[in-house]
């Protein structure tokens, strides 16, 4: 696991003491940091996006920065096999962050100060029970998801792998394991 400040990638790519992550371009800037950051990463990397010291977010630097942050991890052949999970939030970034990942059908793991680790975006009901199942317990077998949700083995499986490939969940030798350590 990697932790990133997103304030320090701020103020390494504009000039001046900001907090704030406002219009596109600080946007583009910060993404392409976080970039250069992640590339030199080891495969299978959780990185944990810190927001933590970032004061205003506003819609469109979350669209710029962490839509297209994540759209090419969760492409058919990402350029990079790691995962994002986003902490230090308040609940207006979270507010700007899911509308963006609802525009865009993505979904991401984010950890609000104090709180549980949650899954936000365009995630169905199903999925959602899954992905609580195995943040609960941890690395798991799909069987026991199957049989713990109720859905036909069958099903479960592409709902696991669909949110593997979402980069929602890790593969492992156990089965599914959860972004960071399980609730």
């Amino acid at each position: 696991m990697t932790h990133i400040d997103v304030r320090s990638a701020l103020q390494s790519s504009v000039r001046g003491p900001y907090s704030d992550l406002v219009t596109r371009p600080t946007g583009a800037a910060v993404r392409m940091v976080i970039e250069h950051q992640i590339a030199g990463l080891a495969d299978g990397t959780v990185v944990f996006l810190d927001f933590s010291h970032i004061g205003i977010l506003d819609r469109s630097c979350a669209d710029e920065f962490v839509a297209k942050l994540l759209i090419p991890m969760t492409s058919a052949h990402p350029a990079h096999d790691g995962y994002v999970v986003i902490n230090g939030l308040t609940e207006d970034h979270l507010e700007q962050i899911e509308a963006v990942l609802n525009a865009h059908d993505l979904a991401l793991v984010v950890q609000l100060p104090g709180g549980p680790t949650r899954l936000v975006g365009m995630v169905t009901d199903a999925e959602r029970r899954c992905w609580d199942l195995v943040m609960a317990q941890g690395a798991t077998p799909t069987a026991t998801i199957a049989n713990r949700t109720g859905l036909p083995t069958e099903d479960c499986q592409q709902l696991l792998d669909g949110l593997a490939r979402r980069r929602l969940l890790r593969r492992d030798a156990n089965g599914f394991a959860p972004l960071g350590a399980a609730a």
